[in-house]
């Protein structure tokens, strides 16, 4: 009787997990987008931080969310 109980939570942890990796993986694309357009929309907080560390800071930000989405998608639990 508890294997069933037991598959079913497994199932809600994969599903949650994916769409919270998901989200996540959103944020973090959206704050690369940010950065590396920061400058082109004039954002003063963005323009502040300087050319070299927007593009490192959104490259780190690109690859990370890429594989947050590539985690998600593929439920890697």
């Amino acid at each position: 009787m508890e294997q069933p109980v037991r598959e079913k939570r497994r199932k809600n942890f994969i599903i949650l997990s994916s769409v919270r990796d998901i989200f996540m993986a959103l944020l973090y694309i959206g704050m690369a987008i940010i950065l590396f357009g920061g400058k082109h929309w004039e954002i003063p907080q963005i323009i502040a931080l300087g050319d070299v560390f927007c593009y490192f800071l959104g490259s780190v930000c690109l690859l990370y969310g890429g594989f947050r989405m590539y985690r998600g998608i593929k439920k890697m639990y």
